[in-house]
């Protein structure tokens, strides 16, 4: 019973980053789990949670069929020294099986089809991303969502009222 304890404490002192403009910016198509590449000094700046997925997106490379992540800002690492420190912006690799990177460029080509970070966290002590398959929306698609999420939120309220 305590080690059960211990691993639901442990897996909830790890932070889990969620890019929230993606799911405004994009019409999610499909997702895929997938692991990165990283240095230790990235993994604990993870871990703190200084990491920003806004701007990101992922490409894969045809000629290699590897798979690579953009625009990631992981902020430096506090206790990190000189050699030990790492880029904010670098080229991130992916890691992923074959036949989903070869998925992932077929899907990619279509036109207005963007491959962005969803979301970022461990998974037994490694890191992952939820990398979805996404479609740009138009402002009209946003404003659309926007008076759904009001209207749901005024349903809730409405019953919450008449419960009470």
């Amino acid at each position: 019973m305590a080690k059960s304890k211990k691993k639901k404490d442990a897996a909830s002192h790890t932070p889990r980053i969620t890019n929230r403009r993606a799911r405004h910016d994009y019409h999610v198509l499909d997702s895929m789990e997938v692991g990165i590449i990283l240095r230790g000094s990235e993994v604990k700046a993870i871990r703190e949670g200084k990491v920003q997925l806004t701007e990101g997106f992922a490409r894969v490379d045809p000629n290699r069929m590897e798979l690579y992540l953009y625009n990631v800002d992981i902020s430096p690492y506090s206790h990190a020294s000189g050699a030990n420190s790492h880029e904010r912006l670098s080229i991130r690799k992916l890691l992923a099986r074959k036949r989903q990177i070869r998925k992932l460029l077929l899907e990619s080509e279509d036109r207005g089809i963007t491959l962005i970070p969803l979301t970022l966290y461990f998974v037994r002590g490694l890191v992952k991303i939820e990398l979805g398959i996404c479609k740009g929306k138009h402002q009209q698609d946003k404003r659309q969502d926007l008076r759904k999420k009001e209207t749901d939120r005024d349903i809730q309220r409405a019953m919450t009222r008449k419960h009470l």
